[in-house]
């Protein structure tokens, strides 16, 4: 029982991650280090555009954590992508895509374009694995076009 009692104050990877995955299950998170207020302005004009949770990476706490400044600051900001990042929690697997091209953050109505270019386009993938996540790399991080023909393509919309 004391075991038990203890686990709830120990901050186990295991038990972030699985906190972590129930509470952001089927959404979207944008990790930054700062949003300008047009930039937010923009984005909360798009259709679900408050739907995306959003986390300054500067503002994580070092003290017992949280599970997603948890999985930010261990599983995220390690693979030094340009701010800010999208990602998007899909059952055990998480799919990375940063928002940069020349050196600036995109427009936010593109975000809707990148979220049905995953999987396929994505910087990172993480999935599941021992008591926090494996990785394996996707596009070039110079890469952030959006093949719009692709889209178009599968949707078979034309």
């Amino acid at each position: 029982m004391i075991s038990r009692i203890l686990s709830l104050f120990r901050s186990d990877s295991a038990g972030l991650r699985e906190r972590f995955l129930r509470r952001f299950a089927g959404r979207t998170i944008i990790v930054h280090h700062g949003l300008s207020i047009g930039w937010v302005a923009e984005l909360m004009k798009e259709a679900g555009g408050g739907a995306h949770f959003r986390i300054d990476a500067r503002q994580l706490s070092a003290k017992r954590p949280t599970p997603i400044e948890w999985f930010v600051r261990r599983h995220l900001l390690a693979h030094e992508l340009p701010l800010p990042l999208l990602v998007k929690v899909d059952g055990e697997r998480l799919l990375v895509r940063h928002l940069v091209r020349n050196g600036m953050p995109v427009h936010p109505s593109e975000i809707y374009w990148m979220l049905g270019e995953f999987p396929d386009r994505r910087h990172l993938e993480l999935t599941v694995s021992g008591d926090g996540f494996a990785m394996v790399r996707g596009m070039d991080v110079d890469d952030n076009f959006i093949d719009f023909d692709a889209i178009f393509a599968d949707s078979g919309e034309f």
